[in-house]
């Protein structure tokens, strides 16, 4: 064998148990629009065949300890040596003015919300940040700031490839975690939309949503039975509903972060949730629930 290190042949990952593997085996990896989007984007920046050599290490596995925050995604990746490689994944958040601008856009449009809350990114969402001066996805590889601890000069390395594919299924999974990156966490992004919804409809946010102690039923007698709302606004409300994902009441109330038997109470809870939803339907003739 030459002494050339370039010769040797490629040292072969340790393989791990309980790592996080991408649910894709084969081909690409996005299920959603807006996951293959971002792959895509990356794959503009002249990422292509480095990203592909990462793609065999998250079908394996090989991700530990996956967090997503504003801005960032942090990982450990686990290669060819004991000790796992520290991953990091910056993206030059929005400025306050940007995300002002992106939240009054999103909140002139109900059916964005409602999107998001189904577990959908909405096609238009695009052209709101594009309105509003800023691109959803990175402009450009210069708005990424990628690190590993591993000796592999290239970025991406096949480490930092593989977080990215982890990523993009996160964002399958969690339409929110794509806005999350980009620096507006879900419940403050909800709740300025609930706000500026209120604003604009001229009335007070309801009270259940805001976590504020509603009047008491002795000071409300005298209207308690009339509408909050004009009749217009009611019909308008009564329009059909956007089809919400089956696990629409966790995404909105995450339960406890209690672990059962090594799983997340969430891990468990979804998968019930959808069977629920595909059992319901109208009953066999004949037959009542």
């Amino acid at each position: 064998m030459s002494g050339r290190w370039e010769d040797w042949p490629p040292a072969k990952p340790i393989r791990v148990e309980g790592g996080i593997k991408a649910k894709s085996k084969r081909g690409a990896i996005g299920e959603q629009w807006w996951s293959r989007r971002f792959i895509g984007v990356l794959e503009t920046y002249g990422m292509a065949s480095r990203l592909a050599r990462g793609r065999s290490y998250a079908r394996a596995g090989q991700v530990l300890d996956f967090e997503l925050s504003q801005g960032k995604v942090s990982a450990q990746v686990q290669g060819s040596r004991v000790r796992p490689y520290q991953v990091r994944i910056g993206v030059l958040p929005l400025t306050k003015a940007q995300w002002r601008r992106v939240r009054e856009r999103l909140a002139s449009q109900a059916l964005f919300r409602a999107k998001l809350l189904a577990g959908e990114m909405p096609h238009e969402i695009e052209d709101v940040f594009a309105e509003c001066g800023t691109p959803l996805f990175p402009r450009s590889s210069g708005d990424l700031d990628m690190h590993c601890s591993c000796p592999d000069w290239g970025v991406p390395c096949k480490h930092l490839a593989a977080v990215c594919y982890v990523l993009a299924e996160e964002f399958d999974r969690d339409p929110f975690a794509m806005l999350a990156w980009r620096g507006q966490a879900r419940d403050e992004l909800l709740a300025a939309l609930r706000e500026l919804q209120a604003q604009r409809s001229g009335t007070a946010p309801d009270p259940a949503l805001l976590d504020t102690p509603a009047a008491p039923l002795a000071e409300s007698l005298a209207d308690f039975w009339s509408p909050r709302l004009s009749p217009g606004r009611l019909r308008a409300l009564s329009a059909p509903a956007v089809p919400s994902a089956p696990d629409l009441l966790l995404r909105m109330f995450p339960p406890p972060p209690v672990p059962v038997r090594g799983q997340d109470l969430a891990e468990i809870l979804t998968p019930a949730y959808h069977r629920l939803a595909a059992d319901e339907g109208p009953p066999p003739a004949g037959e009542t629930r």
